[in-house]
């Protein structure tokens, strides 16, 4: 199996996302990942068993005799939250699922307040980190960081996980990983996910949970992809590339109702002007026509799902709220659990979760 201690950086970032995937897996050769930095590395059968172990410690959580043996399972383990970007739901959710497993937990959620602040490397930091704790979940606005930060540990004295928590503009893996959680739970009564639409709709260009999820999804069969957005804010040619790639059915639209009218699922999210070039640049563009109101609800499916991956500004009208087609507060409290489920099986405590009494 390939190993991240034998290749050089400058060769590893250089593969493709596919090819980087075997360097990033476990060494006991089970398929799951070690490092968790992009939706490249997860099959669909990897997607079932994730999910199948996230339904596991619910109902396990469920008794006050449950929730406790999950306290014990990692009881012995500590894991490093080093946020070094604005967060409150993905920080918070990484928090909720490593207390489920007993993890005892740490913090940096400003670069401010650690020693980067007095010039320290990106880099020495990691080393530092790993020398307190057992695994690190990551969030940053530089690209690619959680991948060389990922190799920088793998060739240390003390190699540990990094799961990647939001990398730039560029992947959210366990976004995309609750997002999926969330469509097979929405449709597990109704048929499942294989043959739907699912419509992406907002700042596609931007929006890192829709690459990742967009990705996901190509996992699934006859699943068609629908993108709508201002031309500025069109999903961008290299995703495009995957779907035609893999025979993805797909759309580009500027037609929300048209769209909404035909979705099984409709993912909307928020303008990332934090991106943006130059200040105030994304409120020039024109928006009004790509947010989800009560007209919108009209025309969705009885059985269509509403998802956000939050925070939301007004692309979705809280007239929408109360609607059971509203996902979105379930997709946020979702991510608890597949994080827990994706952690727990990081250690490899997959089985010892999935056969237990309880």
């Amino acid at each position: 199996m390939a190993k991240l201690t034998e290749i050089g950086w400058e060769e590893f970032s250089g593969l493709s996302l596919d090819e980087k995937s075997p360097y990033l897996a476990r060494c006991e050769g089970d398929g799951l990942p070690y490092h968790t930095l992009f939706a490249q590395q997860f099959d669909r059968p990897l997607l079932e068993r994730l999910c199948a172990l996230a339904n596991r410690i619910r109902f396990i959580n469920k008794s006050k005799e449950g929730a406790l043996y999950l306290k014990s399972v990692l009881a012995h383990k500590r894991a490093m939250l080093y946020f070094s970007q604005p967060s409150s739901r993905t920080f918070l959710s990484h928090l909720a699922a490593c207390q489920i497993l007993g993890i005892t937990t740490g913090s940096v959620r400003d670069a401010a307040t650690s020693s980067e602040f007095k010039g320290e490397s990106k880099e020495d930091s990691i080393r530092t980190f790993s020398s307190y704790f057992d695994m690190i979940i990551m969030r940053s606005p530089e690209q690619g960081l959680a991948e060389k930060m990922a190799w920088e540990l793998s060739n240390s004295d003390r190699p540990i996980p990094i799961l990647n928590a939001g990398s730039g503009k560029d992947q959210h893996p366990t976004q995309a990983l609750l997002d999926i959680y969330t469509l097979i739970r929405s449709f597990e009564n109704k048929g499942g996910v294989d043959g739907r639409m699912v419509v992406f709709c907002g700042d596609l260009l931007r929006g890192r949970t829709v690459r990742s999820l967009s990705y996901l999804l190509t996992n699934f069969n006859d699943v068609k992809q629908v993108f709508i957005a201002p031309k500025e804010l069109q999903v961008s040619d290299d995703v495009i590339a995957i779907l035609k790639k893999k025979g993805v059915r797909y759309e580009i639209s500027d037609d929300l109702k048209a769209g909404v009218k035909a979705a099984d699922a409709v993912y909307m999210t928020r303008i990332q002007d934090e991106w943006d070039s130059t200040k105030g640049a994304s409120a020039k563009i024109e928006t009004s026509h790509f947010k989800f109101g009560a007209e919108e609800l009209k025309l969705l499916k009885p059985d269509g799902c509403i998802m956000h991956p939050l925070p939301r500004r007004d692309e979705i009208a809280t007239c929408c709220d109360r609607d059971p087609r509203a996902m979105y507060w379930r997709q946020m409290r979702n991510g608890m659990w597949i994080r827990a489920a994706l952690i727990a099986a990081t250690f490899g405590y997959e089985r010892a979760i999935m056969d237990c009494g309880y």
